[in-house]
């Protein structure tokens, strides 16, 4: 299972590698290109897939707790600030990926290090470089004084603020800065961080859940398993900074439902009225489970003139994929007016849930 192929790093800010390669400092963008080779050091043109990339400050003296009876603390190096994660793109074995160095790093002059691991879906190939210097700062003023954007979710982008999720959400973040978003956690506070209900014994730093978009430093995602929370109106307080210590900061609620009973909430036709297609909208507990949805669409008098059936499983907690095209069981198209039209929403082990609501057909 080990990779099969090498990695080489070949310029940094468009000096050779090896050689004298320029200081990577705080403030800087840096430009890193490489390649992947066979064992003997030849490059692999043929190789084109992806590159997942590490880059780390200089290694840190941590100690052992030493809290075994008769231990003593004892140092050793450690690998522990992150100024970089990301990934590039592989082209005819070659690569090339930058990034603005934090201005949380340690300034004292030292060796770095960047990991890297490259697929392109059938073959592999791992490597590591610390032939460059890392420390000061690049003296640059910063032009960028706004935080980073951060737009949020539970459990898939379909969620709006203040919707029901269940009891076990995912979060996910997509975080957007010019300069690129912090994870070095060196900086007093400088953390991708959420807090929830206001509880400061309930603070995540997420900086390690952070891995930004292929070729693109600017931006990138989060995803984090929040733990189990008991029914009820929640908050979450999400905070972030970019590598220039700019930060902003968001709220948001929701309500959590218990898991036991399926719940829906939010049930609705769009667009109401329509002339072609309509979608039906509901919000649900139960993500990621199969979900049987009756819809049977009613004229005034009560004849039944269409049902539809589909079986859904979706990531979040909002569905829309049940459709009609205001045609009835034959393939005609039904007259313009008012009809009337229930769900029924089903899932094994629980008790149904039905709905009345009516819809226009234009």
């Amino acid at each position: 299972a080990f990779p099969k192929f090498k990695i080489r790093t070949t310029k940094i800010n468009s000096s050779p590698v090896p050689g004298q390669t320029d200081t990577l400092s705080a403030g800087e963008k840096a430009i890193i290109e490489g390649e992947v080779t066979d064992n003997s050091g030849s490059i692999l043109s043929g190789f084109n897939g992806t590159i997942y990339t590490t880059v780390y400050d200089k290694p840190q003296t941590v100690a052992t707790l030493g809290n075994d009876a008769g231990s003593m603390p004892v140092g050793f190096q450690q690998l522990a600030t992150i100024l970089f994660k990301g990934k590039a793109s592989v082209s005819n074995g070659k690569f090339r990926f930058d990034f603005k160095v934090p201005n949380d790093i340690n300034y004292q002059f030292g060796n770095g290090k960047i990991s890297y691991y490259a697929e392109d879906g059938a073959v592999d190939g791992s490597d590591y470089f610390s032939g460059f210097k890392i420390g000061g700062s690049s003296g640059a003023t910063a032009q960028d004084k706004n935080g980073p954007e951060i737009k949020a979710w539970l459990n898939d982008e379909k969620f709006v603020n203040g919707s029901i999720v269940n009891q076990l959400p995912v979060l996910i973040l997509k975080l957007t800065d010019s300069s690129g978003i912090n994870t070095s956690g060196t900086g007093i506070g400088h953390d991708i961080s959420v807090i929830i209900d206001n509880n400061n014994s309930k603070v995540f730093v997420l900086n390690d859940f952070f891995e930004a978009d292929l070729d693109n430093y600017r931006q990138g995602k989060v995803r984090f398993q929040l733990p189990e929370l008991e029914p009820g109106p929640h908050s979450i307080r999400i905070k972030a900074w970019d590598v220039l210590n700019n930060s902003t900061e968001i709220n948001m609620d929701f309500l959590v439902v218990n898991d036991d009973e399926l719940f829906i909430d939010h049930l609705l036709n769009y667009p109401n009225p329509f002339t072609t297609k309509t979608q039906f909208w509901f919000e649900h507990n139960k993500p990621g489970q199969d979900l049987q949805v009756q819809v049977q669409i009613y004229s005034l008098t009560g004849r039944v003139i269409k049902t539809i059936e589909k079986t859904i499983n979706t990531p979040g907690n909002r569905s829309s994929e049940v459709e009609w095209d205001a045609r009835d069981e034959f393939g005609d198209k039904v007259a313009r007016g008012v009809y009337l039209y229930r769900i029924r929403i089903m899932r094994h082990g629980s008790k149904p849930r039905s709905f009345f609501e009516k819809l226009v057909v234009l």
